[in-house]
């Protein structure tokens, strides 16, 4: 077969759409094209990602891009398949207006989800990192999609979000403006302790810490006169990504504080009680052989 007899069957109209011939070049033309087109724009969205992320730009805002420059380019695949083969985009108006109304009706909860996935995005008042406490959950944002958010709880365990729930409902961000947290600990003493000397302890144990901010300055509170001892709480603050951070902090303080307490004979109170007894008590032994 030589070339006119290839462009000839090249040239066969496979079908006619509004007085337009779709020819079999034209149909060979939209994969081939899509494929081409596709790993080059794939490439280029690698190298600006790689190149955001030399520049140490935040997550989110990657990810932001990620998501436009997809949408973007699949828009323009689209369109431009279209304009190969000859088919105006009004061919679709009368499908895309009943995939509306379907959608309108079926798709409520999607909608919705997808919308509040792109405000999620663009407002950020969620960021891929955050440590976010939703309801009785808590845990970091791994990935941010149109339809739910993925939350890497403190157990280890994923859980989706619905986007909707987070834009509709109270969650509270622990890193939204910076990572800092504050946080306590708290100890009792027993009755006839040295109060001063026990505040003087104390300021020792977070005085040793470089992972304990300055400012603001941490505090030691005589906090009450509880019923079985005298309550003191370490207030301080912290940069801390997760709550698993906090709370290894909290206990390698607390260690410290049992080793300071033992060493100046500081007895750290327990519950006590005392019984009174009505009559006489009669205590008596036997032995047996």
């Amino acid at each position: 077969m030589d070339f006119n007899e290839l462009l000839s069957a090249l040239s066969f109209v496979v079908f006619t759409y509004d007085s337009s011939p779709i020819t079999l070049l034209q149909i060979i033309q939209v994969p081939l094209y899509i494929f081409l087109a596709w790993f080059i724009v794939s490439r280029v969205g690698k190298i600006i990602v790689s190149a955001l992320r030399r520049r140490n730009v935040s997550a989110d805002a990657v990810h932001l891009f990620s998501r436009m420059y997809l949408v973007l380019t699949i828009a323009i695949l689209v369109i431009t398949s279209m304009d190969i083969l000859n088919i105006p985009l009004t061919a679709f108006a009368f499908v895309s207006g009943a995939i509306a109304i379907g959608v309108g009706f079926g798709a409520q909860n999607i909608i919705n989800n997808f919308i509040s996935g792109w405000i999620l995005m663009w407002e950020r008042p969620i960021r891929i990192g955050d440590f976010l406490e939703v309801g009785d959950a808590r845990g970091v944002v791994e990935c941010i999609n149109t339809r739910s958010t993925l939350i890497r709880r403190n157990d280890g365990v994923h859980m989706l979000v619905p986007n909707s729930q987070l834009l509709e409902n109270t969650v509270t961000n622990w890193t939204l403006i910076d990572q800092n947290a504050r946080t306590f600990v708290r100890v009792g003493v027993a009755y006839g302790s040295d109060v001063v000397l026990v505040q003087k302890l104390l300021f020792q144990v977070l005085a040793e810490r470089d992972d304990i901010n300055d400012k603001p300055k941490p505090l030691v509170l005589f906090e009450d006169f509880g019923d079985n001892a005298l309550t003191f709480d370490t207030v301080f603050w912290v940069n801390a990504v997760s709550e698993t951070d906090i709370r290894r902090r909290r206990s390698e303080i607390r260690f410290r504080i049992y080793e300071l307490f033992n060493e100046h004979n500081v007895v750290i109170a327990y519950p006590q009680r005392d019984l009174h007894v009505d009559g006489n008590l009669t205590i008596t032994r036997s032995d047996k052989n």
